[in-house]
């Protein structure tokens, strides 16, 4: 089957790494015990135990929604709030899955710029009221990268950690792109999360590199008691959970989870580079991780579209690239020549 040109409408339309798929293919050998009692389930556990230099509890999903979800269901009962940004994930495209799974906990949406939270909006937030009939804040959620392809620097999350814990606010990270923004801030996976005060972290595997699958990791062992009947309860829990947990042995021990990250970001600046200055085309956001977003006329989208390239307008009203393990730089290049032409039409 011929396959069509690459595109960079989003970072899940790449396949699986080589190191993933190596992985995947050494655990098809033989059998092995079911539900992660298997050697690869605690080989991979203990790889994250080394990467972030901590004894930390670790437990595998199917897809982020379900990490998301069940790790805030985790942090609050179904009267609390879940302080998050107006373009958090969790609220836009998540179909009400964290309220769902936490049997009714009010997300509490916060205006932000560019998808960032400050201490401020959560301080906010979460002292503007105290009477019984408002749903009362337990937890913060914050996306790194942001939706927008923006990273909080350390201090950043510092200062949110400690209004946080000033406010008696639990902290969860959303890091579906986590390893693009290590990649970006050239610092230890440790040191973005529980030395800056996370509590919990969704690490996604999907958009690094992976078939499926995230790994949750509680930095805060006492927050994850149960975890594991919540992971059965939602469906979450695979049989053969080796196929889930090997391909994270093969990113993690060889290096590819941060190299993948970082080709996806080289990309996303070699995009920026080129088109930086177009008239009738503007960069929207920074370009910290792997995306880029580009607002223009309704007819130049069109025109774009006439080229062949299919790409996402829901953030923000532009057209958004994201760039995964395997974008061709070629590709890139091809994908700014055609805005360049736009641009000059």
């Amino acid at each position: 089957m011929t396959s069509e040109p690459q595109q960079f409408a989003s970072d899940n339309y790449s396949g699986i790494c080589p190191e993933a798929w190596a992985a995947m293919a050494e655990a098809n050998h033989g059998h092995a015990p079911a539900y992660g009692d298997d050697l690869w389930t605690a080989r991979a556990s203990d790889a994250f135990r080394a990467l972030f230099e901590t004894d930390c509890e670790v437990f595998f999903a199917f897809n982020g929604t379900a990490a998301n979800s069940l790790a805030l269901a985790s942090l609050c009962q179904s009267y609390h709030g879940v302080i998050c940004s107006d373009v958090a994930h969790v609220e836009t495209d998540e179909c009400g899955a964290p309220e769902f799974f936490s049997n009714g906990s009010k997300l509490l949406v916060a205006p932000s710029a560019g998808g960032k939270l400050t201490p401020e909006a959560i301080r906010a937030i979460a002292t503007a009221r105290s009477d019984i009939h408002f749903p009362k804040p337990r937890v913060v959620t914050v996306t790194q990268p942001t939706e927008t392809g923006q990273v909080y620097e350390l201090d950043e999350l510092r200062a949110i950690s400690a209004v946080c814990r000033e406010l008696g606010l639990n902290l969860h990270m959303d890091g579906a792109r986590f390893a693009n923004a290590c990649a970006s801030l050239r610092c230890s996976p440790a040191d973005m999360t529980w030395r800056a005060g996370i509590d919990v972290l969704c690490f996604g595997g999907t958009k690094n590199g992976m078939a499926a699958g995230e790994a949750i990791l509680f930095f805060n062992r006492k927050l994850a008691e149960d975890f594991d009947y919540r992971c059965k309860q939602a469906g979450q829990l695979a049989s053969k959970m080796r196929f889930l947990s090997a391909p994270w042995v093969g990113m993690l021990e060889s290096g590819a989870w941060l190299r993948n990250a970082e080709h996806g970001n080289a990309c996303a600046r070699r995009l920026q580079q080129q088109i930086a200055g177009l008239s009738g085309l503007e960069v929207m956001f920074p370009v910290q991780a792997n995306a880029v977003f580009v607002r223009m006329v309704d007819e130049r989208m069109a025109a774009l579209r006439d080229r062949g390239w299919r790409f996402y307008t829901f953030i923000g009203g532009g057209a958004r690239f994201m760039f995964a393990w395997d974008a061709e730089p070629q590709r890139v290049d091809d994908l700014a020549a055609d805005l360049r032409r736009i641009a000059s039409a």
